[in-house]
Parts: structure tokens; sequence; C-alpha cells
């Protein structure tokens, strides 16, 4: 082969570098944007007047990140009103008030609709009070006004096995009530009050949301659930429905119904370019799919076991 035929086939050589190159930076640019834009949070024509829905669902705790969320739609002159879609069975308390504080901030600069799906009951009903209609169905699950709070009760279990737990305290309430023991009347006593407290509080809500005589919220405040026909009759909802009754309540606020209704959801977590499916088939080829009780003990416990303070959360069999 003669010198000049080396010198092309090197040069071509470098193109083919360069190109491959060029290409390889190119698809990284292009993944990276895919993710950043899959990742903020909102619908990608955040700057095109539309109506804002957001999707609360399971169960409900201080959720950093909605609240983040929240405080932008109502920032932002494009959002013309916000869907509150709830499918929940509540959750803590805390979780439920500031969610309340941040919808009903968004209100005070545009109108809010709850919209009721299958589900919404204690913290979950205490969210669809703050907005300024209240939209269920007519088979929806809401109400379950109350506070709960429970603790498990071991100490039958030790003395069966033997084992004793000693304590050394500051004082008498101090991580009172505790499992290793009956509580005492007067812990009994200061939880129940802490308890009365935030039921108290909770009432106030309803009392103050849905122009209710306090008498008549304490009677709707047993703790009972009610479906969407039973709650408008209670007047702890507004109307029966669904997109169409929520779309003519816009119209009402001077929203026209023309606009889209666009989704604000939370960033993704997965990770860009595909590293989320390699880990989770990494985690496969160790084995994890092999114990799927894993999978539902973290979400039992994440759920149930978690959640700490006061809890107003509808579960079946204990209201």
């Amino acid at each position: 082969m003669d010198q000049l035929a080396i010198a092309d086939r090197r040069q071509l050589r470098r193109k083919l570098s360069f190109w491959r190159l060029t290409a390889i930076c190119l698809i990284a640019l292009a993944g990276l944007g895919a993710f950043l834009f899959s990742s903020s949070g909102s619908t990608g024509a955040i700057g095109r007047s539309h109506i804002a829905r957001v999707t609360i669902s399971g169960i409900i705790q201080d959720d950093r990140e909605l609240l983040s969320r929240l405080n932008e739609i109502a920032k932002n002159d494009a959002v013309k009103g916000l869907i509150v879609t709830i499918s929940s069975p509540g959750g803590t308390t805390y979780g439920g008030e500031v969610i309340y504080k941040a919808l009903r901030k968004v209100s005070e600069k545009k109108p809010v609709v709850s919209d009721v799906r299958t589900l919404a009951a204690s913290a979950g009903y205490m969210i669809a009070l703050a907005g300024d209609q209240i939209v269920a169905g007519e088979t929806s699950i809401t109400g379950s006004i109350g506070v709960i709070f429970q603790y498990p009760q071991i100490k039958d279990l030790m003395d069966k096995v033997g084992v004793s737990l000693e304590e050394i305290k500051s004082a008498p309430l101090k991580a009172e009530p505790s499992p290793f023991h009956p509580a005492s009347d007067e812990a009994r006593a200061v939880i129940q009050a802490m308890i009365n407290d935030s039921y108290n509080w909770f009432v106030d809500l309803v009392v103050e949301r849905r122009k209710l005589p306090r008498p008549e919220a304490l009677r709707l405040a047993d703790g009972r659930i009610f479906t969407g026909r039973q709650a408008l009759r209670d007047k702890l909802v507004d109307q029966l429905g669904g997109d169409d009754e929520i779309r003519a309540f816009f119209e009402t606020r001077k929203v026209s119904k023309d606009l889209p209704v666009l989704e604000w959801e939370a960033p993704k977590s997965s990770l860009p370019f595909g590293l989320g499916a390699i880990a989770t088939d990494w985690a496969k080829s160790l084995g994890y799919e092999v114990f799927p009780i894993f999978g539902s003990l973290e979400k039992w416990g994440r759920d149930k076991l978690f959640l700490d303070g006061l809890v107003s959360v509808w579960q079946v069999g204990s209201d």
C-alpha cells in the first residue's frame, strides 16, 4: 500500500472518530434535555393560559415538593384556576393542615375546585375543605371527620416470652404512652386532651368552610363516612358531578371553558439515560423479585407505621 493510500485511510478514521464523538454528545444532550423536561413537574406549556390540575392520592404526609408546586401555581399568572383531584383515605393531621393552608393561598389569587374521586376522607376531606367548590361523585366516600392516635401494646407478649423492660425517666409523662406497659390515667388524659385540641381545630374548619352551625358540624364529625349523595344532603360538599360541573363552576368565576386543563405533576424519580431501568435489572439479578413480599412490607410500613404524630385517616373497621 503506497503512502497516499495510508494517509487517506488515516484521515478517514479521524473523520469517523469525530462524527462518532459528535453523535454521542448529541445523544447525551438530547437525553439530558428529555430528563430535565420530564422532571420539571409541570406541563411544558407553563406560559400558556390554562387550568392547572394537581392530584393528591394515597396517604397524606408533610409533602414539601407538593407545597412548592402549589406555591408555583399561586404565583403563575398563566394559571387561571386549579383543580385538586383527591383520592386519599387521609393521613397525618399536620400533613393535611399544611396542604390545606397552601391551597387557601392559591384560592386568594384564583378559583380552586376540590374534585373528590373514589375516596377523600379524614385528612383527605380536610384538604377538600380548602376548595371554593367541592364536587363529588354520587358514590364517592368522604367525611370521617376526626383524629386518632394509635400505639401497640406488647406487654402481655413480653411477659409470655420472659422479657422485661426497665426504664428511668425524668418525669412520669416522658415517653408516654408506651407499648411496654399500660398507660396511666394521667397519661391517657394528656393524650386525650391533645387529640381533642386537634379535633376541635378540624371541626372549626368544617364550621368555617361549610357555613354550618357548630352543633351541626359536631353531629357530622363523629367519625362516620358519607357517600357523595349523603355529603351533599348534609352540606359537606357543594355539588355532585365531574368535569362538566367543574367547568361550569369555573365559568361562574370568569374562567373560560375553552382553557385546557394541564397536569402539574411531581418530578419523575427515575434516573436519566435508562439508569433507573439498569438499577432495577441489577436488583432483580440479585434476586429481589424472588421476595415480592418485601415490596408489600415496604409500602405497608411507609403508609402505616411511619405516620408520625396524630393522624386523621379512615380505615375500614375503625369507624
